[in-house]
Parts: structure tokens; C-alpha cells; sequence
């Protein structure tokens, strides 16, 4: 069974960031994801996670200033610099972090020009940090209108050309379900590629149970498929995060 991940961005808000990883453990999660680490000092968030006993599993690249601001600039064509200049940084983290993956965001683009962008970038940062797992998540067009990325099918042929040993697929399972309406076939079809998985459910991205994805097969699937990686709960909790943890104590069925 996949180990789960608590999102710090999303799980546990009413308390203060380093103090959001042990109240993750206590719940049941050996994991930690936080979007943008970027505002709190390298050694804080390491030491947090250290002394909860969980592991800084994700993070993305790049900015810190996320509201209302860029998302991201790997497939923005002039943008190479500042792309680079901020994968550097997100770098920097991860590594003071012990962080496993790092998602690399394309930003909002289209054409193919941008594609070549995105390519180009992604070979540069593979052939940069050849000991990080490096990561690219579709995300749908209705949670991020003009988002590059946005299908299965395209992230898997842009990860085939890149034709790196340490770029992979992140599966968001909500953002599958809002893309192609069949969670459990795009994961049969794109399980080889896949890294790390991240779940919410649908409508709403609230906690995954019930609702319209169907997350016990999902799980058995994955089981299925031999993924021993992480499993990360984004998702925004209807009430308290504590109050809709059934699903975790549950098995993730």
C-alpha cells in the first residue's frame, strides 16, 4: 500500500506552518507536501519535519509571491532566465529539505513555441539536477484557465522527448477525473510514467471519499500496478482537516 502525504498548503490551516507536520503525524500521515516552502527558512521547515518524524516529500518551482502572481515559467518562451534563475532556488530548497520530488510548473502558454520552451527547459533542469526527481502534473483548464499543460496524453509525450531518467509524471487524481471524466483508464494508461500521486475529490476537491470518483478501485489499482511512491491529500477539507480524516484511517479505501 502507497504511504499518503498530507499538503501542508491545504491540510491543518489553522495552525502555524511548522507546527502543521507533527499535527500531520499525529493524524496518521509519514509524509509532508508544501507547495511554496519559500517564505520560512530552509532549516525551520527541515528541522519541523525532522522532529515530527515525516518526510518532506514535494514542492514546486517557482515563485514565492503564488497569489495572484505567474504560475510558473518553464514554457514561457523569453522566460528561460527567470525559469532558471527560480529552478536554481526551488534547488537550493529541496536539497536543505531533503526533498524528494520537485514539480516544475509550466505556466500559462500555448503554441508551439511554448512546447519547445517547456522541452528545452526541462532538459536543462534534468541535465541540472541529475539526482532530483523532477515532476510535470497536468492541471485542468477549469481550476487554471491558459495553464500549458493540460492533458495525460500531451505530459506523456512532452516526458518521452525530454527522454530523461529523472523527469516523471505527478497523477493528480482530481485533476485526471476534470480532464478525461475516467480516473481509473488515465491512470491504466499512464501508471508506467508515474512518480508521485496526489488525490481530492470530485466536485468540490474535498476529501476523497464518496462523491464521483470512485477512490477504493482507484487504490486497487495503484496497488496493482506495483507503485510503492507517495500518495499526497490535496485537497480542501468541508469542515476541519481532523474532522474528514476517515478516509486515512480507513486505509485510503
Amino acid at each position: 500500500m502507497a504511504r499518503f502525504a498530507a499538503n501542508l498548503t491545504f491540510l491543518f490551516t489553522e495552525l502555524p506552518m511548522l507546527e502543521r507536520f507533527a499535527a500531520a503525524r499525529r493524524a496518521g500521515f509519514e509524509g509532508a507536501e508544501v507547495l511554496f516552502p519559500y517564505d520560512l527558512a530552509a532549516p525551520e521547515l527541515a528541522s519541523a519535519a525532522q522532529a515530527a518524524g515525516v518526510e518532506f516529500v514535494l514542492m514546486n518551482t517557482p515563485p514565492p509571491n503564488w497569489a495572484g502572481g505567474p504560475r510558473g515559467f518553464a514554457a514561457i518562451p523569453g522566460g528561460e532566465e527567470r525559469f532558471r534563475r527560480d529552478f536554481d532556488r526551488a534547488l537550493r530548497f529541496a536539497q536543505a529539505l531533503r526533498c524528494r520530488h520537485i514539480h516544475v510548473m509550466a505556466g500559462r502558454a500555448e503554441g508551439e513555441a511554448a512546447r519547445r520552451t517547456f522541452v528545452e527547459n526541462l532538459r536543462w533542469a534534468c541535465a541540472r539536477a541529475p539526482h532530483a526527481s523532477l515532476l510535470v502534473e497536468p492541471i485542468n483548464p477549469g481550476d487554471m484557465p491558459g495553464y500549458f499543460l493540460a492533458g495525460f496524453d500531451q505530459a506523456a509525450e512532452l516526458i518521452d522527448e525530454v527522454a530523461a531518467s529523472n523527469l516523471g509524471l505527478q497523477f493528480d487524481a482530481y485533476h485526471a477525473h476534470q480532464i478525461t471524466g475516467d480516473v481509473i483508464a488515465c491512470w491504466d494508461r499512464h501508471a508506467a510514467r508515474v512518480r508521485h500521486i496526489q488525490i481530492a475529490g470530485a466536485p468540490g476537491r474535498h476529501e476523497p471519499k464518496g462523491g464521483e470518483i470512485n477512490f477504493a478501485e482507484f487504490f486497487r489499482r495503484v496497488d496493482a500496478s506495483g507503485y510503492r511512491g507517495w500518495v499526497g491529500a490535496e485537497y480542501m477539507p468541508a469542515t476541519t482537516t481532523e474532522a474528514g480524516l476517515r478516509w486515512l484511517r480507513e486505509g485510503g479505501a
